[in-house]
């Protein structure tokens, strides 16, 4: 099976399910809105630094970091996604580079080094090699440049019936999208799971110095079963917003569901 094309198939699909759902909110983007979540706001200094952007699906959050200063680039596998993303860009007259690229490509198809790259929430679990993608990662960073990621924890995945552990054979699924307006369709994904672990070492081994690593007892969003809502006032660089934060519990104790990594390309 062609993994690569299969899930490029199935973000396609879903790009268009996701462009109109009120889980995204497009609406209120293009009213002036971010959708940058409380974690990455409060830990990522963008402005006058390029930024590229790492499976950035239709390029909501690369476009709102644009909105913060930063020079940005957006790279997704859809092309549907790319589309929209462009489209977006233009609507809110951004400066924004959007290219349709698998991320083991992007050495060839993305020019220039960046100050910071970036990539969020859902997006390794896509790829079946991490020291690749380690790499590809550092080649696009200037020496000294910032790699910041935010991603959901795999401890979550094992109350679904995930290896915490990485197998190279992924999983096989059809799936139905997680945004409100998904309805029976399903789509068929393969996917793989990385410990943190994984994470980290293919880091260190690509040449990076691991400055933070952060979890986190929630999700800022419910796109899981079981999920409780709570809403917290939380201190943004732009003052002090209400945020929802989605969290379960297990005998009484939160759950980690997400995970940051700040880390340095060496000189």
């Amino acid at each position: 099976m062609d993994y690569l094309s299969v899930n490029q198939a199935g973000w396609n699909d879903r790009a268009v399910t996701h462009f109109s759902s009120d889980f995204y909110d497009v609406t209120g983007f293009l009213a002036g809105g971010t959708s940058l979540q409380e974690i990455e706001l409060t830990s990522l200094a963008v402005e006058g630094k390029s930024l590229l952007h790492l499976q950035c699906h239709f390029g909501l959050d690369t476009l709102s970091w644009a909105r913060l200063g930063a020079k940005v680039t957006g790279v997704d596998l859809s092309s549907v996604a790319i589309e929209q993303a462009n489209i977006l860009a233009a609507q809110t007259q951004l400066q924004a580079e959007f290219i349709c690229s698998d991320v083991y490509q992007v050495g060839e198809r993305v020019s220039g080094q960046f100050d910071i790259v970036f990539t969020s929430y859902g997006a390794i679990v896509w790829l079946p090699d991490l020291d690749k993608w380690a790499q590809t990662v550092a080649s696009k960073l200037v020496a000294g440049g910032q790699f910041y990621m935010v991603e959901f924890h795999p401890a979550h995945g094992l109350f679904e019936g995930y290896s915490y552990f990485h197998h190279p054979e992924p999983d096989i699924e059809d799936e139905v999208t997680y945004t409100e307006n998904a309805g029976d369709k399903t789509n068929t994904f393969a996917s793989w799971s990385h410990s943190l672990a994984d994470v980290i070492n293919a880091l260190i081994k690509a040449g990076f110095e691991v400055n933070q690593f952060n979890e986190f007892p929630f999700s800022p969003y419910n796109c899981f079963e079981g999920l409780s809502e709570e809403i917290v006032e939380v201190e943004l660089p732009d003052g002090v917003k209400s945020c929802k934060r989605y969290f379960v519990e297990q005998k009484g104790q939160r759950l980690p569901l997400t995970y940051s990594i700040m880390a340095t390309k060496k000189p």
